[in-house]
Order: C-alpha cells, then sequence, then structure tokens
C-alpha cells in the first residue's frame, strides 16, 4: 500500500510544471524500485556505458546520477534474490533525447513462473518551489 501512495505523489509531482526546472544543465537520473522486490547491483546504460546504481529496497529512490545522454528508455540489469533480470532495448533509431533536467526511471518487476519481465516508466521530475518569505 506505501508503494502505491508513493507512486501515485510521484506521478502527480510529474504533472505539475514549475519554472524551476530550466535551471538544470545536466540529464540527471534516479531509479524507483517500484516493485515488492529489493534490487541488488543496478546498472544503467542510456547509450553511453553502463552506470551502476547499487542496490534498492521496494519503494526506494535512489540518489541522481548525470548522463551525457539518455532516453525514455534505457538497458538495466539488475538480481533480484540472486538471479539476473534484464530490460534490453533494440536500438534507439528514431528516438528523440531527452532535455537537460532531473527525470526518475521508475522499474517495475514482475515475476510469474516463467514468464519474468522487467518494465521501465519515464518520470519527468517537478523541482518544488522555494519558499521565498
Amino acid at each position: 500500500m506505501k508503494l502505491v501512495k508513493l507512486l501515485f505523489v510521484l506521478l502527480l509531482l510529474t504533472n505539475c510544471s514549475s519554472d524551476t526546472t530550466d535551471t538544470v544543465e545536466t540529464i540527471n537520473i534516479r531509479i524507483l524500485n517500484a516493485s515488492l522486490f529489493d534490487y541488488q547491483d543496478i546498472k544503467v546504460d542510456t547509450s553511453t556505458g553502463l552506470v551502476d546504481f547499487g542496490s534498492l529496497n521496494s519503494g526506494v529512490l535512489s540518489e541522481y546520477q548525470s548522463f551525457e545522454l539518455a532516453y525514455s528508455y534505457a538497458f538495466v540489469e539488475l538480481l533480484i534474490d540472486g538471479e539476473v533480470y534484464t530490460l534490453q532495448p533494440i536500438d534507439y533509431v528514431g528516438e528523440t533525447p531527452l532535455e537537460n533536467g532531473n527525470y526518475t526511471y521508475a522499474i517495475s518487476a514482475e515475476i510469474k513462473d516463467r514468464y519474468d519481465t522487467l518494465s521501465l516508466n519515464l518520470m519527468y521530475d517537478v523541482e518544488p518551489l522555494e519558499d521565498n518569505r
């Protein structure tokens, strides 16, 4: 239930707009473990090489990592209970690179018999407005 609430709050934040987002000068991506499973040894490649995100328990966000180039999806490899799970894009032909800003890759895992899958949803992170009082 806490995971559903967290995803709902993140979804609401992604639909807001803010003038402060123009100040970000790089592509910053963090990972949300949007599953009921703990992830270990998370590696992400947005087309410029593997980036290590470490381990994340269920429902937890990582710290941001900077990327030179990224897309709305990426190669992801991680471990769940010692088993390797991979999300493998075919290519990025025709895809538009992300603009500078803060993003979250929400990674879900569904494990059912022999039909195990990872999925990735991109969320644009909106920075809260500063309090000028």
